[in-house]
C-alpha cells in the first residue's frame, strides 16, 4: 500500500495580504457602502484587490491515483463523518450509485464517480471529486463579500457568516466544486471542501486520505507530490499518461491527478490552459455594473446581520423566559 502522507514543512501561521485577510461584518458594510457611493459618479468597477495572491512555497496538496482507486468510497464515509453530514440516500456499499455521474452537494462535499474505458476493454476507472483547492482561486476573486481565502498551508477557506448566497462562486469555479444549500431558507449558504483544514492546522491529514484503504490518496508539500508524481510517471511509463492534472491546469491546484487513461474520459475539463482562471473572472467582474455586484452583496450583509440579531435577541428573550419560571 502506498504511503498516505509524505513529510510536510507548511507554515501554520494565517495568510497576509488584502485576498487573505478576513473582514468584519461592519468593515465590508462600510466598504461597500463607499464603493457602491463611486459608482453613482462613473468608478469603474475592479477585481484587482481580490486577486493579488499568489501562493506559499511550503502549501501542501494530495495527490490522488486514479490507477489505484477501487471506488470503496471510504473516502466519501471518512468525510461525512468528519464534517458531520447526513447519511446519503444510497448506502456507502451500494454500487448502484456508479449508474449516474454525481457531483458534490450541500450534503457530500466529496464523491466518486465511475467510468469505462473508452475502447470498453479496460476495467472501469473511478475518479474522486472535490474541491481542487486552486493555488490562484477565481471563487475568491468572484465573491463581493470576501467568503473566501486561500490559506498559507493551501486549503481554500470559506466563512459562511460572510457569505449571503450570490453564487458568484460557483459561476467561477472552473471545476464545479462549490455547492448550494437548500436546506434553509434564512441561511443559505455555499459548502464545499473544506481539505479538512482544522485537521491540517493540528498535524493530520485529511479524512479522505487517511481512511483510503488502496493508498490512492497521498497527502503532502505539493513540492514533494509534483515529484512523487513524476517519478511514479517515469517508472511506469505504460500505467500512466505522462501528465499531472493540475500541477498547472488554471494555474494549479493543490489536488493533482495522475491517470490511467486520458484525463478527458474521466470527465477532466482539459482546455483550461495554464492562466490562472482568476484572469477571466477580473475581465468578468469588470465588465459587470458595479451595482449588480455590490449592492445586493451590501443589502445581503445587512439581511444577514438582521438575522443574526433577532436570533440574539430571541435567545436572549428565552433566556429571561426560563428566568422567570424559575422565579415562579
Amino acid at each position: 500500500m502506498a504511503d498516505k502522507q509524505i513529510s510536510i514543512n507548511a507554515g501554520d501561521g494565517e495568510a497576509s495580504g488584502p485576498a487573505s485577510q478576513t473582514i468584519s461584518r461592519r468593515n465590508f458594510l462600510g466598504g461597500a457602502a463607499v464603493f457602491g457611493g463611486a459608482t453613482l459618479v462613473g468608478a469603474p468597477c475592479t477585481a484587482e484587490a481580490a486577486a493579488d495572491f499568489e501562493g506559499w512555497p511550503d502549501r501542501v496538496g494530495m495527490l490522488t491515483d486514479l490507477t489505484a482507486c477501487v471506488g470503496c468510497r471510504s473516502c466519501e464515509r471518512a468525510c461525512n463523518a468528519e464534517n458531520k453530514l447526513p447519511a446519503p440516500e444510497q448506502p456507502f456499499d451500494d454500487p448502484s450509485v456508479f449508474e449516474q455521474m454525481r457531483r458534490p452537494t450541500s450534503s457530500a462535499y466529496t464523491v466518486v464517480n465511475r467510468y469505462q474505458s473508452a475502447d470498453g476493454k479496460g476495467g472501469p476507472v473511478y475518479r474522486k471529486l472535490q474541491c481542487n483547492h486552486c493555488n490562484e482561486p477565481a471563487c475568491a476573486t468572484a465573491c463581493p463579500a470576501r467568503a473566501y481565502r486561500k490559506t498559507p498551508e493551501g486549503a481554500v477557506a470559506y466563512n459562511e457568516d460572510l457569505c449571503f448566497g450570490c453564487r458568484y462562486c460557483m459561476a467561477a469555479c472552473p471545476f464545479n466544486a462549490p455547492a448550494y444549500s437548500y436546506e434553509s431558507a434564512f441561511e443559505p449558504k455555499i459548502v464545499k471542501c473544506t481539505f479538512c483544514y482544522p485537521r491540517i492546522k493540528k498535524g493530520l491529514i485529511p479524512a479522505c486520505a487517511d481512511a483510503c484503504p488502496a493508498g490512492a490518496l497521498t497527502f503532502g508539500k505539493r513540492s514533494d507530490l509534483i515529484k512523487l508524481a513524476r517519478n511514479k510517471i517515469e517508472n511506469a511509463p505504460d500505467r500512466y499518461i505522462d501528465h499531472i492534472y493540475g500541477e498547472q491546469e488554471a494555474g494549479g491546484t493543490s489536488w493533482m491527478y495522475l491517470s490511467g487513461v486520458p484525463f478527458g474520459d474521466v470527465g477532466f475539463p482539459t482546455n483550461l490552459g495554464k492562466e490562472p482562471m482568476i484572469e477571466h473572472t477580473r475581465g468578468f467582474l469588470a465588465a459587470v455594473p458595479t451595482v449588480l455586484v455590490v449592492w445586493p452583496a451590501l443589502f445581503g450583509m445587512c439581511y444577514s446581520a438582521l438575522k443574526h440579531r433577532e436570533a440574539a435577541v430571541a435567545r436572549e428573550e428565552e433566556e429571561e423566559n426560563k428566568k422567570e419560571a424559575n422565579r415562579g
